[in-house]
Order: C-alpha cells, then structure tokens, then sequence
C-alpha cells in the first residue's frame, strides 16, 4: 500500500478545525455542554490518530496484523462522503461500536484490540444528528497523525482542552493536578528509562505524560525509548477520563498504552505486591469513600471508607518489592494530622520506608475547585533516616493563593528544586522554608506530619482542625475569665 501524502498541519489550522468542530457538536441536541462535547471529540480522534498509526506500522513493520477489519477502519467508513444522516447513525451506533466493544486480543499489555474494547466498553455516541455527524467527521478527518509535527502540535491543543474539560469536571467534584506541580513531582522522583512507573488514579493521564517526557528528554537512544514506552502503567477508574487519558498517551508518542479501566483498590495488598512497580507518581482522589468490599482488601486494624488512606496503603504495596521503589503521593491536609487510622497507617509507612520530604503546598492549588491546603509525601524503600525534611512552598510575591486566571507556574518551584539537593538530597540547610524534625518526636507525637515552620508566625492554612479548636477554646476561655473580672469590677464601682 504506498503512503498517502500528507502535510504539515499548521497550530492555526488544527485550532481552526478544532474551533469549528466545536461549533458544529454545539448545534446538536444530543450534546449539553463540554462534559459531553469533549468526549465525542476525543473518541472521534482516537480512531482517527489510532487508524493513522496503524497505516503507518503497516508500512514500516512487514508481518503487521491491523487490529480492525477494512470496514471498520477509519479511513473506510468517515472517508465515506455518501455515508451521512441516519444511516451513518445506524453505522456507528448499530456496527461500529459494537465491534469495537467486542475485540478481543492477547490479553498482554499494550494489545491494541484490547486497547480498544477497554477504550470503547463504556463509549457512548450522543449525537442524534447524522448530518451533523458527517459534518465532525469531516472536520477531524483533516487532522494528520502520521505527521510527527502535527502529533506534537494536536498535543498542545488536546492539553488546552483537557484544562476546558478539567474546569468543567471540577463542578463535580474531579480536581486534576495542576501541570507545574505534576512537572515538579516527577522531575523530583527522576523515573528513569527501564523501571516502570504507576499512577493508580490516572485521570487524564498528566503524571503518565510528564514521566514519559522526562524519561525521553535529551539524547536518548531508540532502544531507551522503547524500554520509557513499555514501562508507563497506569489504572483509572472512572470511564471518561479513562479515554481521555488514552488519547492523552496516544498523542504524546506511547502508541501502545498500558492503562487499564478498573479501581486499583480492587485487589489485596498482597497480590498488588506482586504485581510491584519501580515508582509510583500520583494525587489520589480524597475526600470520596470506598464500599467495604474494598476495604475488605486491607488489614483489619488499618481499614477505612477515606479513599486517600486506601491509596497510600496501595501505593506502599506497589514500590514495596523494588530496590529503586521510590513514589510521591499528593495528600491532603488531613492526611498529615490525622491520629488514629491514619497514624497506624503512617507508622507503618515509617517503619517499612524512608519517608524523607514532606512538601506543604501553598493555599489554592486547585483552585476555584478546592482550597483544601494540599501537600506531597516523598518516600522511597529503605530504612527511615534519622529525621524528616520539611518544605514549605511560598506563595509568590504580593500574592495571597492562586486562581483560574492566575495559577501556579513552574519558576516558582526554583528555589525548592536547588535546595533538593539532588537524586542524594545530599547537602540540605534549613531555610526560611525549609526544616526538619526528628522521625522520634514524629512517632512520639502520635505520627503526626501536620508540623509549622518554626520561621513562620502563625499559619492558618496548615493548622490542624484540633489545633484549631484548642486555640480557639483557651482564647474564649481568656475572653471570658476578662469579662468576668470586668464584671466584679463594675458590681463593685456600684455598690
């Protein structure tokens, strides 16, 4: 089959074409807002990016089997002008779909057929126009992704729709890890190519994209590659960000991803042990709960409903086995304060991994979505060092938290990132943000993480609830012991 030209697809072009598919998916009445409108594009655009990939292995691998047959393929059936209306409808809903809901492949990881039936098991087509069907197919029929350039450039594009989608889910409740934090995490963990890495709350892939990049910066060799390629894993949940996270990954150069839909809570400690990884990236879900089936899954004395617990037991389990294991964990406040599950947790965490920083991220983070104050637990395999650095990340100057149109940008990560240390962490000092305490008066204290620079006055945002109250109890207690010494004085001045 000789190859079909193809030609660069210039930024101000594929925003054009993603411009007027928009508009074209807004006409339609089966679509209501970005929650749907994304979704149909995204899937829309996996089989395109899927079917150019595969054209391309067809011409640069010999005994290339294609995962679909002809009919099915999308340069079959959306290169079909006369198919439009309801029968293109009856097609997709009726054919396509369904086929693709059906694939069965190897069952080893990165199988495109299995790729597809897990991408496509829960896909849905929500428009009721066919006409307007044919129009998005026509649309995204113009993007190239046999074009290197063009891949890179549909990327940043897809990212910029990704934070549209992401400022949407956040009205349910989805906070997704803002890009410069997620960037600061996994230069910090520093995965390297040859080890694999996880993120067990994949979402829409950000953690799995930056660790493939990093592990590909500079000049690496084919075989280097390869190897990055072949250890991203990734679990997620829930069905629409499971998509998007695979044509996330898609787009960014790992064609054949290794990311499953399913809960990572589902299984026991003992057999996520077994199935261990190198390095852990990630920032659970929190805040949400878990049915006791799974919770079932953990130590009696260490079960919980709280998510983020269950997941940082989970990510334990996974780096427990490996030499190199070594994970970041984004965490939210309680996490740090917490004494009675969450104590036995982190004694735990302490007594089988150094626990060597705790990050404590400045207020709005996830803003608008949240302003629960926010932190990351770094650990790795290993005996627990002596003592436990803290740092506290400062706000920028003159500003008092982050929001929509101002966020947290990459720079600001400087001086924490000169201060590391290094892959040793060798050389650290205390700073006006940096401290450490020693992991005795930790686990004396009860394991509690939830500890102010001792540069800093007073700090609401990283107070904990029952230190809070304390405070707020022996101030009124104060008030009170006043007001009644105030009240013999004026019972006196009247007699």
């Amino acid at each position: 089959m000789a190859a079909k030209p193809t030609t660069q697809t210039t930024q101000a072009r594929l925003s054009s074409i993603i411009k007027e598919s928009r508009n074209t998916m807004r006409k339609d009445a089966g679509l209501n807002g970005e929650l749907d409108r994304l979704p149909q594009m995204a899937w829309l655009l996996f089989l395109k990016a899927f079917d150019d990939l595969e054209e391309e292995r067809e011409l640069t691998e010999g005994d290339y089997r294609p995962a679909l047959e002809l009919e099915y393929r999308w340069r079959a059936w959306a290169g079909d002008s006369t198919l439009t209306g309801e029968p293109l409808l009856a097609f997709v809903n009726g054919k396509l779909l369904p086929r693709l809901r059906k694939l069965q492949g190897t069952g080893k990881a990165g199988d495109p057929r299995d790729t597809l039936r897990r991408v496509f098991q829960d896909t849905q087509n929500r428009m009721l126009s066919g006409f307007l069907f044919r129009e998005l197919v026509d649309q995204l029929d113009k993007v190239e992704f046999t074009n290197r350039d063009d891949i890179h450039t549909m990327a940043h594009l897809y990212e910029s729709m990704l934070r549209e989608m992401r400022d949407a889910a956040g009205d349910s409740g989805e906070f997704y890890t803002p890009r410069p934090l997620v960037r600061f995490i996994v230069d910090r963990v520093d995965p390297k190519p040859g080890e694999t890495v996880l993120d067990p709350a994949a979402g829409t892939g950000g953690f799995l994209v930056e660790a493939f990049a990093h592990m590909t910066e500079g000049d690496v060799t084919a075989e280097e590659r390869g190897h990055a390629k072949a250890g991203i894993r990734g679990v997620e949940k829930k069905p629409m960000p499971f998509l998007l996270c695979q044509m996330n990954l898609l787009l960014h150069g790992i064609d054949q991803p290794d990311v499953v839909e399913q809960n990572s809570l589902g299984f026991s400690l003992a057999e996520m042990r077994r199935d261990g990884v190198d390095v852990v990236i990630t920032n659970p879900p929190f805040g949400g709960e878990e049915e006791k089936s799974v919770q079932a899954n953990f130590p009696p004395h260490l079960q919980t409903a709280e998510t983020a617990w269950l997941f940082l037991q989970a990510v334990m389990a996974r780096i427990e086995r490996s030499k190199v294991g070594r994970a970041a964990v984004v965490v939210p406040n309680s996490t740090l304060f917490d004494r009675g599950v969450g104590g036995r947790i982190k004694a735990e965490l302490m007594s089988k991994f150094n626990l060597h920083t705790v990050l404590r991220l400045p207020n709005g983070v996830f803003a608008p979505y949240t302003l629960i104050p926010s932190n990351v637990l770094f650990f790795e395999r290993g005996k627990q060092q002596p003592h436990v650095w803290f740092y506290e990340q400062p706000m920028p100057e003159g500003r008092k938290q982050y929001t929509k149109t101002k966020p947290m940008r990459f720079e600001e990560f400087g001086e924490c990132a000169e201060w590391w240390g290094g892959d040793t962490r060798n050389g650290r000092i205390a700073t006006a943000h940096a401290w450490r305490v020693a992991a005795d008066d930790i686990k004396a204290d009860g394991y509690n993480l939830d500890l102010r620079n001792p540069d800093r006055g007073d700090d609401l945002v990283h107070r904990s609830p029952v230190e809070l109250v304390d405070e707020l109890v022996s101030a009124e207690r104060e008030l009170l012991g006043l007001l009644e010494e105030l009240q013999r004085e004026v019972k006196g001045f009247a007699q």
